[in-house]
């Protein structure tokens, strides 16, 4: 076995050459394809020409689309040529998660280059706790700014930024991952179009933007369940600045009802016709391949119970972020639990993520977000 981590030049038994791959023994895929190309060299410079050309891809996001929009995802992991590297944007800041040893190994390189790029105020580093034991890699956030690593000394102010002109706040350095989940953002202006004069349960609610579109829909009343009780407190915070910024009608403070609680225990315990809109937004249940049936078979009992509470002629928007449950997987499930909860479902429409996580064709785990948006009728 090889023990050297670095790139390699694959090539087939006969000597054709295949591809340039990042080899690393200890991560959890040892190697990772980097090139298709047998002229490239593989190295710093490199990979300051992806991050480049990556941000360049997003470049209709720094324009007039920033009036309503300033949060977008900048780079996609493999989908832009950069195995393990998430990078968004919020506003001034931007957020790094790496879920493999490659973009760890090179964590200099990647924040001296965005910084060079970008010229953010700050810029979160952060390892993806989902991968960090498979990769044996350590937890671990780090801070970077103006051209040096940083420990911040007291709690960071809050950066403000929006999403479909809705306003929300970050702050380096908590939350879960990047803070905030910039692929769903056509489901949730889905949402709010039906949500007029609706009862709704947001479920995995985290800190509340499908709760806002819900709101400024003119929803009449919406429950928000999450685990995380802090997660919580910054969506009762959320609705407060809208509220104050006006984008959403006044006194939706008094209708948005926050439960820290289990969303499945939540669901199981909720009375049935009590909500005409239901939200199911778990988190990544399937990481790895080998977790892929316990993940459907979780997301069967969510989507199951939920038809069977949710009143007749009810919506419901439900969504996986497994990268190995994919939209057919997800469409045989659905149509498992109509039959279980003896309801037929009308599907309205049917998401993917968004442009800004693009799906490369040559590598089929970029295609990792599934939404549903659907009807549910009784006879």
């Amino acid at each position: 076995d090889i023990e050297h981590t670095g790139v390699f030049r694959i090539q087939s038994s006969d000597g054709h050459f295949i591809g340039w791959g990042w080899h690393d023994s200890k991560s959890h895929i040892p190697l990772r394809l980097l090139s298709w190309n047998e002229g490239d060299v593989i190295d710093d410079a490199f990979i300051r020409r992806a991050i480049a050309a990556s941000a360049m891809r997003r470049s209709h996001f720094f324009g007039s689309a920033q009036t309503q929009t300033t949060a977008f995802r900048l780079i996609c992991s493999e989908a832009d040529f950069l195995p393990g590297l998430i990078v968004d944007a919020f506003g001034t800041l931007l957020s790094v998660t790496v879920n493999a040893r490659f973009a760890w190994h090179h964590r200099d390189l990647i924040v001296q280059s965005l910084a060079s790029i970008l010229n953010p105020s700050m810029i979160l580093f952060s390892v993806d706790a989902d991968f960090a034991g498979i990769e044996q890699l350590k937890e671990a956030t780090l801070y970077w700014k103006d051209g040096s690593w940083f420990t911040p000394s007291k709690r960071l102010d809050p950066i403000r930024f929006k999403e479909s002109s809705l306003f929300y706040e970050v702050i380096a350095g908590t939350g879960q991952k990047s803070n905030f989940y910039c692929d769903r953002r056509e489901i949730r202006t889905a949402v709010g179009r039906y949500a007029k004069d609706k009862t709704v349960l947001d479920l995995g609610s985290y800190t509340g933007s499908f709760t806002l579109h819900a709101l400024r829909g003119g929803a009449a009343l919406v429950d928000l369940v999450d685990t995380s009780s802090s997660a919580l407190q910054q969506a009762k915070a959320h609705i407060a600045i809208n509220e104050e910024e006006q984008t959403i009608p006044a006194g939706s403070s008094s209708i948005a009802n926050i439960h820290n609680a289990d969303m499945l225990e939540f669901l199981k315990a909720c009375k049935v016709d009590h909500y005409d809109l239901i939200i199911l937004d778990p988190p990544t249940l399937a990481v790895t391949k080998a977790q892929t049936d316990g993940a459907l078979g979780s997301y069967q009992e969510l989507n199951c119970l939920a038809m069977e509470k949710i009143r007749h002629n009810g919506i419901i928007a439900t969504i996986t972020t497994s990268p190995h449950i994919q939209a057919e997987m997800v469409r045989r499930m659905l149509t498992h639990c109509a039959s279980v909860a003896h309801v037929e479902i009308q599907v309205l429409h049917q998401f993917y993520q968004q442009e800004d996580h693009p799906v490369r064709l040559s590598f089929a785990e970029s295609s990792y977000l599934c939404g549903f948006l659907i009807r549910v009728l009784r006879f």
